[in-house]
């Protein structure tokens, strides 16, 4: 009797532990739960007060919880805030292009003319160095070296190349997109290495045994499978350079303008609404460029 008894309530006990027992899908959403409660306090919280924010009315001496689209249609409607974006634009595209063309031949450069992987390592972190100091500082270094008495100006003067010193060198676009080459030059460089490092050699060897050249190597095999590379660092410096206002403000010596500029100027002087109301029209237009980047190349590959 003993023995069918212990018999009778090993089952029952397992029984109830496997009605105790979850799903795997419900453990994957449980172990995601920090993060996702991480990323929802942090990230999406503060947009959604800051769309919140655009709704609400403003004046010079405060701001007013409210339902209003006027902030919408006067940032939509404003000439000023188109062509403010369409110079954003213009700064995004340049320094995009000068950045992609640049950050590839660097990386193509590191991954397959050195041959030691330490080397590689240590012209990568001499890349790096820069970043070690201040995005101000670095932005600053320019002044004295573009300026009308600075380095450049001086070289050229004393070697006769122009007669008196150049003045869009300084405080002008072209300032302004050097100063963004030099400062997100290495957002495209390190995912487009990362992918090209990954690339198989013996794609290489089958190529050139097929009779292909060295620039259709380049064109139909490396230019292809760095592509995710590409499209992520591509992700990097637009993100940055739409946000960016502080180098726009001082390379250009209040010349020029940007959106995130814009937003600038009304936070300073109290009109929050409707820097709220700009930064959610730049997070649709980033958002937007993001997918059709998206669209275009599958960054999984990378991933």
């Amino acid at each position: 009797m003993a023995t069918i008894a212990s018999e009778q309530t090993i089952p029952a006990a397992e029984t109830r532990k496997r009605a105790f027992r979850l799903a795997p899908s419900a453990i994957s959403y449980l172990q995601a739960m920090p993060l996702i409660a991480i990323l929802g306090f942090f990230f999406i919280l503060p947009i959604a007060m800051i769309a919140v924010v655009s709704f609400w009315d403003y004046d010079f001496a405060g701001i007013y919880p409210d339902f209003l689209t006027m902030n919408y249609t006067e940032t939509l409607g404003s000439w000023v805030t188109w062509k403010t974006y369409l110079n954003t634009l213009k700064f995004t595209v340049v320094v995009w292009a000068l950045t992609l063309f640049i950050g590839f031949w660097v990386a193509y450069f590191l991954a397959f003319h050195i041959r030691k992987t330490s080397t590689q390592m240590i012209l990568f972190l001499v890349c790096t160095v820069p970043f070690m100091t201040s995005n101000i500082i670095r932005m600053i270094s320019w002044i004295p070296v573009l300026g009308r008495n600075g380095l450049v100006n001086s070289a050229l003067v004393e070697m006769g190349i122009v007669p008196q010193p150049v003045e869009w060198l300084l405080y002008s676009d072209f300032a302004v997109v050097l100063a963004m080459v030099h400062l997100y030059t290495l957002f495209m460089v390190t995912p487009i290495f990362n992918t090209l490092m990954r690339i198989d050699r013996s794609l290489f060897e089958a190529a050139r045994d097929a009779g292909a050249s060295g620039w259709q190597v380049l064109w139909n095999v490396v230019i292809p499978l760095a592509k995710p590379g590409m499209a992520i660092g591509t992700i990097f410096v637009v993100t940055l350079v739409m946000a960016d206002f502080s180098t726009v403000q001082v390379m250009s010596g209040g010349q020029s303008a940007s959106v995130a500029l814009m937003m600038k100027n009304q936070m300073s002087l109290l009109q929050y609404p409707a820097a709220a109301a700009n930064a959610v029209v730049l997070l649709v237009v980033v958002l937007m460029m993001v997918a059709a980047i998206l669209r275009v190349v599958d960054i999984r590959k990378e991933l």
